[in-house]
């Protein structure tokens, strides 16, 4: 009997079994890893990118492509507000695009679609209702329902019928699906289904808090219960999304933050952060650096540390620091806005002004702004440490977060005001006009998420056509159009006496005579 050469006869196994997985690993890797780069049309233009481009987020964050397109298909007239799928949450959506700014379509292995910075940043105007909305890019996203956009998906995925069958059935209505797509999509369903409804679960915190409503999130909490797992402690921070363009207009550039202030693991200056780039931040000085904001919030979005991700922070970053915010789109009285510049110069410069030795991009102190106070409240010391320890386990170095020895809001620059109603933090104020009466004069409550301008007293229309005329106290003057108003069913209403909606506060300006008050509002939309 010959006898057998084992260790031969092992090699010759090991080179069969190597032939046989490095196709294997490598149908795997082009099926789930392979990237593919965006299209031109997308990275090539800023702008664009900024709607529409990856941050790094589809490996770990993004949906199968179809599951996002079919979804409203089946779940929208249960879970959604209304016809329209994803439009109905307000998100703006440019005429012609397969998706709303913010969505983010990528092959990794097959299509997916992830989220990025204009989910929450790019705004709407319409002069009239018929009109097709105009998307500015950077600006807040005032009609975002992003707490909407959040439970839809999580209600889907908690609805029996989010199982293989319904939504490949619903998939075959709109496209043939190769053998292998199908295998996918049949992996890919339960564990986007758990996934989602995952996510509901660890927003569950949110359902017992005021509401954020359109154009709002609770930025503070998110980091604080989300991201650090920080056990839930009630409070609430609920804030308008800002405008984040002309970044460059907000640099103090001989301004350097006392450390014995602003120190929390040791001094900025240490950071390699350029003296330039720093600015208190995140409304009440949590932060001081542009890109640390943009990685919090990117990460926020579950983009992964990669060269690409920090390649695209600095662009981003490069982009939003010089793009200006846009012009007002209807005529202004030239004449008597000059006559709000007079105005804006002895009551309103010393906060707002840009270029000035003034208190542009400092803590204004509850005691003095007297605004509701929760969005300060809710950040903590402990946020802020926890909040830099867990960027550091990702391997990021950024500027650390602090919480400010100061409580209050920062003294905000102007630029694209007409545009970034409603007013205050947390958008209790729904005009420009309405912010210069005393609070006792402001709308108890109004639509919000509407994006129609005011064309008389700044900001956006918020009141309802099957509401009737707005009534004010006596001695107050109306501040808000009824001219043009929503039809049923549109806008959502923000009641200010709920906890962290509170319109009181910022009293400047608020004892000037009418006229000198419309002039103001005139000057403003020149800004």
């Amino acid at each position: 009997m010959k006898k057998r050469n084992w260790p031969r006869l092992i090699l010759r196994i090991g080179a069969v079994a190597m032939a046989l997985a490095i196709p294997a690993l490598i149908a795997g890797w082009y099926l789930f890893f392979r990237q593919v780069d965006q299209p031109e049309w997308i990275t090539s233009d800023p702008e664009m990118n900024f709607l529409y481009g990856s941050i790094g987020a589809e490996a770990e964050a993004g949906l199968p492509y179809w599951i996002v397109v079919v979804l409203p298909r089946i779940f929208g007239d249960q879970y959604l507000p209304g016809p329209g799928g994803y439009a109905s949450l307000g998100l703006p959506w440019e005429e012609g695009r397969e998706f709303p700014a913010g969505f983010s379509k990528k092959t990794v292995g097959f299509e997916r679609v992830g989220f990025n910075c204009a989910l929450c940043h790019a705004a709407s105007y319409r002069l009239e209702r018929t009109d097709s909305p105009t998307i500015v890019a950077a600006g807040g996203g005032h009609t975002s329902d992003i707490q909407g956009l959040m439970e839809f998906f999580s209600k889907s995925a908690s609805d029996p019928r989010f199982n293989a069958e319904t939504i490949l059935t619903e998939i075959d209505l709109a496209t043939r699906l190769s053998m292998v797509e199908r295998m996918i999509y049949k992996l890919a369903i339960p564990i986007v289904r758990d996934q989602l409804a995952q996510q509901g679960e660890d927003f569950a915190w949110a359902d017992d808090l005021p509401r954020w409503g359109p154009g709002r999130d609770a930025p503070m909490n998110l980091t604080k219960f989300n991201f650090l797992k920080i056990p839930v402690d009630g409070t609430v921070d609920n804030t308008d999304f800002p405008a984040i363009w002309s970044l460059k207009s907000r640099v103090q550039p001989d301004r350097v933050w006392p450390t014995d202030d602003f120190s929390v693991e040791g001094d900025f200056a240490s950071t390699g952060i350029a003296p330039d780039r720093l600015m208190l931040m995140n409304l009440s000085g949590d932060t001081t650096s542009y890109r640390a904001v943009l990685i919090d919030s990117a990460l926020g979005l579950r983009a992964q540390n990669t060269p690409f991700f920090h390649e695209r922070m600095r662009d981003l970053e490069d982009w939003l620091m010089n793009v200006p915010p846009p012009a007002y789109p209807l005529p202004i009285d030239q004449r008597l806005a000059a006559v709000g510049a007079n105005v804006f110069e002895a009551h309103c410069a010393e906060c707002h002004a840009n270029g000035r030795d003034n208190r542009l991009g400092t803590i204004i102190p509850h005691e003095e702004i007297g605004t509701d106070p929760n969005r300060s409240d809710a950040w903590t010391n402990e946020a802020a440490v926890g909040a830099n320890e867990k960027v550091k386990e990702f391997g990021i170095e950024r500027t650390p977060m602090v919480k400010a020895p100061i409580k209050g809001y920062i003294a905000m620059q102007l630029d694209g005001i007409w545009l970034r109603g409603p007013y205050l933090h947390n958008g209790a104020v729904p005009t420009l006009r309405a912010l210069l009466e005393p609070p006792a004069c402001r709308p108890a409550g109004f639509y919000r998420g509407y994006d129609v301008v005011d064309r008389e007293h700044g900001g956006f229309v918020g009141t309802r056509c099957d509401a009737g005329p707005v009534t004010v106290a006596e001695g107050c003057a109306v501040t808000m159009t009824t001219e043009r108003c929503m039809l049923e069913g549109e806008g959502w209403w923000l009641d200010t006496r709920e906890r962290g909606n509170g319109n009181g506060g910022h009293v400047f300006g608020t004892t000037l005579p009418d006229e000198e008050k419309t002039a103001l509002v005139e000057y403003l939309k020149t800004l």
